[in-house]
């Protein structure tokens, strides 16, 4: 064919023998958890006021406890009257393209470990897109859902206590930071992770040596080495360049200036980054929303990070 594009003469044939593949977006049943909200948008409509769930929850899970914020052990409440960073994702926007995992991996040096690493559980992205299938049928499922999972970056973040040299701490401005430097490698702060979002470098991923892989990396980034832990850091560089910019010109962040790697390239726009101190911010609007919700809120972690429910219309006349 004169097509670049276009191929003739393919002949498929049927395949002989087993080939393992690695998978990390798939993560079996929900036992009824409202880890994933979704609802049709006449159930909302008729149910999603003053509930706690929004309306939002399908029927047939459990209504999920959220503590007060003093239901806590952590002390006192520490409060941000600067700037405080949050994320909102909108699950009915995300369509599952993976960008967003791309532009992190990019952006912030994430090594590419292989496929016999990730078999192993020791992938390396700072974000996941979890799947979702809904109904009983696997093979005909009723409604399929995405669910981008980066750092939550909680309030009451379960992974600051357990680390023995403080090397992941709190910023003034309520990120969950990372000090590599600090790092031994207990992965304590891992295993203490209800949302299972932090990795480890297990091996030396990075190739320290080869001239052009020195020019692919941000210089903006650390890279990490073999031993220390790492995740999402809310794009910090960026959230640092904006901030610097804004003091030479004596004003404030603007809402929408810091722009997070995962936000810039998702074509639906499901995720959204800013001030939640700013009640006019896009990002505090989102959150005001009744679809917002708290991935495992019961644990009263306060994760910045909060999730948008799905809704569906479905026609009742076609099912």
């Amino acid at each position: 064919s004169d097509s670049p594009w276009t191929a003739t003469g393919v002949k498929v044939d049927k395949a002989v023998g087993q080939f393992q593949l690695a998978v990390t977006q798939l993560h079996f049943n929900m036992e009824g958890r409202d880890i994933l909200r979704t609802n049709t948008l006449e159930e909302y409509l008729k149910e999603g006021h003053g509930d706690s769930a929004g309306g939002i929850i399908e029927h047939g899970h459990e209504k999920t406890h959220v503590p007060a914020p003093d239901e806590t052990l952590y002390g006192n409440e520490h409060k941000y009257d600067g700037y405080a960073w949050g994320m909102a994702i909108d699950a009915n926007s995300c369509v599952g393209c993976n960008a967003c995992i791309v532009a992190c991996q990019s952006e912030n040096n994430i090594p590419i470990v292989g496929k016999e690493q990730v078999i192993r559980s020791r992938e390396m992205h700072w974000l996941r897109v979890d799947t979702y299938f809904q109904g009983h049928e696997p093979s005909n499922p009723e409604g399929t859902y995405f669910m981008p999972v980066p750092c939550m970056h909680c309030e009451n973040a379960p992974c600051e206590p357990v680390c023995p040299v403080h090397a992941t701490v709190h910023s003034a401005e309520g990120i969950n930071d990372m000090v590599y430097n600090r790092c031994v490698g207990t992965r304590y702060c891992s295993n203490n992770c209800p949302y299972k979002v932090r990795r480890f470098n297990f091996l030396l991923y990075q190739d320290w040596e080869t001239p052009t892989y020195q020019l692919m990396r941000n210089p903006e980034v650390s890279v990490r080495s073999r031993g220390v832990m790492e995740k999402c850091t809310y794009c910090v560089q960026r959230i640092q360049e904006a901030k610097i910019g804004a003091e030479l010109e004596n004003r404030p962040v603007r809402d929408g200036e810091i722009v997070t790697a995962c936000q810039a390239v998702c074509p639906t726009e499901a995720i959204v980054f800013g001030n939640i101190n700013d009640p006019n911010s896009r990002v505090s609007k989102m959150k005001a929303d009744r679809r917002n919700y708290s991935l495992l809120s019961d644990l009263n972690t306060r994760p910045r990070t909060t999730y948008l429910g799905a809704l569906r219309n479905p026609n009742p006349e076609i099912i």
